[in-house]
């Protein structure tokens, strides 16, 4: 629907594909890892439908989206998502993100603070930390993460095919909440995606977002699944609330990390309520 200026590349210009549906209070959604904007499909129509103005945006490198060989570390992430709410003149904003969305809603806190953010609302994501270490042992081990550059190194479309599975919990929900053809438009989405901005945006995860997380003044809801395969819970939204004063977690039972989809009336259910309170 539209392009945004963000940053340039050996004179080239860096432009971000954006859409802005709908009037009412803004909420901008900010997808995961290896998706796009595409992604927040069932969301889109549940928050129009419901009176929000909804802007979504592909991710730098991701969608359609200028694909540059720099910048998908957070600060040069979250710095693009304040360009764009700096550039549509928005405030009273609730920022939505899912998975790796969820680390420019931190770092975008902690940069810019919240003067142009009502709520915040971090669905499956990284955040506050996911990296294990002496001093956050409910982390993951760097090896897992090794395994994924190296395997995306290796055969990246076949590497996507097997996420893909996982981020579903299809062996468990496939023919029942997701089918097939879902999967196989996610896996056409992501082989699209810029090979190095694949690869550089799984070092990213392992930012430390306390900090940001920390610096969180308005009212948050982490929506999360309790079988998340990709993002577990126990190192992410499950140590959410004791980080951010009065922040809600909504677990979804059974839940794999694409909630969006396969738990995608819970999602909603939730997200609207929140934001209309």
């Amino acid at each position: 629907m539209g392009l945004i200026n963000v940053d340039e590349e050996n004179a080239s210009p860096i432009d971000l594909y954006f859409e802005d549906h709908g009037d009412g209070r803004p909420v901008i959604l900010v997808h995961g890892w290896p998706l796009s904007s595409a992604s927040w499909e069932k969301q889109t129509s549940a928050l129009l439908e419901a009176g929000y103005r909804v802007i979504r945006y592909d991710r730098r490198g991701f969608g359609q989206s200028d694909k540059p060989s720099t910048g998908y570390d957070y600060d040069t992430l979250a710095s693009d998502l304040d360009i764009l709410v700096t550039e549509l003149d928005l405030s009273d904003v609730a920022l939505v993100g899912f998975s790796m969305g969820g680390g420019e809603l931190a770092r975008y806190v902690g940069n810019q603070g919240t003067d142009r953010i009502s709520k915040l609302v971090f669905i499956s994501a990284i955040a506050p930390f996911l990296l294990k270490t002496d001093d956050n042992p409910e982390g993951v081990d760097r090896s897992v993460f090794t395994g994924i550059e190296t395997a995306i190194q290796n055969d990246r479309p076949d590497f996507l095919k097997g996420f893909l599975q996982s981020f579903y919990n299809f062996d468990a929900l496939g023919g029942s909440r997701i089918s097939q053809a879902v999967v196989d438009a996610n896996w056409a989405v992501a082989v699209q995606a810029s090979p190095k901005g694949t690869l550089d945006c799984v070092g990213a995860w392992l930012e430390d977002f306390r900090e940001d997380v920390a610096a969180i003044d308005v009212p948050t809801l982490i929506i999360h699944g309790t079988e998340d395969q990709i993002v577990p819970i126990e190192a992410s939204g499950g140590r959410m609330p004791d980080l951010i004063d009065g922040a809600e977690l909504v677990r979804i039972a059974g839940g794999p990390h694409g909630i969006l989809w396969t738990h995608a009336e819970q999602v909603n259910a939730a997200l609207l309520e929140f934001l209309a309170d």
